[in-house]
């Protein structure tokens, strides 16, 4: 399994939890405040997977630019600088969304932070059982890498 396939199930796997947390924040939020929490928790499942799904494009970009060396600073830059505008993102997110008379502040603001734990957990999970080598070297008798 290569690093692409990784971030690619990473971001599948995400995706589905993503899925089932919103469904069960909407399905909550809508018990808890009606209308308002169920928006609320939709939106908020909504970002979480936005700011979930950043990360692999950055991985994929920060490859492409760090020419696939994860210690350039290409490679650095690209994912330092996704992971800064996420946080912008939140935080904008969280103000801006929690003063909306349309949805409900606290359920949005759960489900976002569940979003994004739950994320980071998924992340956790694929990459333990990735079974990526540490060390890239061709050993007697191995075909060539491409």
């Amino acid at each position: 399994m290569n690093a692409s396939q990784i971030v690619r199930r990473a971001l599948a796997l995400g995706a589905i939890v993503t899925v089932v947390i919103g469904i069960v924040a909407a399905t909550l939020g809508a018990l808890v405040a009606q209308l308002e929490g169920m928006l609320g928790a939709l939106v908020g499942a909504g970002i979480g997977f936005a700011l979930l799904g950043l990360t692999p494009v950055s991985i994929i970009w920060g490859f492409k630019l760090g020419k696939g060396d994860v210690l350039s600073p290409g490679f650095f830059a690209a994912v330092l600088g996704t992971w800064l505008v996420k946080f912008v993102v939140f935080l904008a997110a969280v103000f801006w969304l929690g003063d909306q008379a349309w949805l409900n502040a606290t359920t949005l603001f759960l489900t976002i932070v569940a979003s994004v734990l739950a994320g980071l957990v998924t992340d956790l999970v694929v990459v333990a059982r990735s079974r990526m080598p540490y060390v890239d070297v061709s050993l007697p008798g191995d075909k060539p890498s491409e």
